[in-house]
């Protein structure tokens, strides 16, 4: 039996916390989800800890998966001892690279923590192949026409479907099945969001 893990299931698995950063391009992550807790992520923040985290440095030069312990030896500001008292006490990094150049050459990058003990081989494993799964799934489509594109940047700035359908002009014996088009077109496409980069900590 084949267990595929779900962002539900994810409570479970890092009951402390997690972020994930999906498809980093130059700047910001198609999307980006921070779970760890709001106290540690304002320390975090404050206090500028990602340029000095280890897990964050190994996560842009390596792929696949490592416990927070295996970096304690590269933790020279103390990142990873700082986040045991806001319950991250053992942690795994996971990292995935575009192994084929046409789909982007991108990163993703996600870090998962418990306060009870460390991540055994089976939950690493389950981990990234999860954040494998959702870094393909996140790849930008290639086949959008043109109207396409110029509609899915009317959704981007809060056009209802059926504005849009009006301002390209579309048929009204065709909206629907445009709007069905552009539901599928828009789930599909990068989203663009806030960048908080909080990770780390053991």
């Amino acid at each position: 039996m084949v267990l595929k893990v779900t962002p539900r299931d994810l409570e479970v698995l890092a009951p402390a916390g997690h972020y994930i950063a999906l498809r980093i391009g130059f700047a910001f992550p198609m999307e980006e989800i921070n779970a760890f807790p709001p106290r540690w992520v304002d320390h975090y923040t404050k206090n500028r800890l990602m340029i000095h985290d280890p897990v964050m440095h190994w996560g842009y030069t390596n792929t696949g998966t490592v416990r927070w312990s295996e970096l304690a030896h590269k933790d020279t500001r103390g990142v990873l001892t700082m986040g045991a008292p806001f319950g991250l006490k053992f942690g795994l990094a996971v990292a995935v690279f575009d192994e084929k150049l046409d789909l982007g050459g991108q990163r993703s990058i996600a870090s998962f923590a418990r306060s009870d003990r460390e991540f055994s081989d089976l939950e690493a494993k389950l981990l990234h192949t999860f954040i494998k799964r959702r870094h393909l799934e996140m790849v930008a489509p290639t086949n959008l026409t043109a109207a396409e594109i110029e509609a899915l940047g009317m959704v981007r700035d809060g056009l209802r479907l059926k504005e849009i359908a009006f301002k390209l002009g579309i048929p009204k014996e065709r909206s629907n099945s445009a709007s069905r088009t552009l539901r599928l077109s828009s789930e599909q496409a990068p989203v663009h969001r806030p960048q908080l980069w909080p990770v780390s900590s053991s």
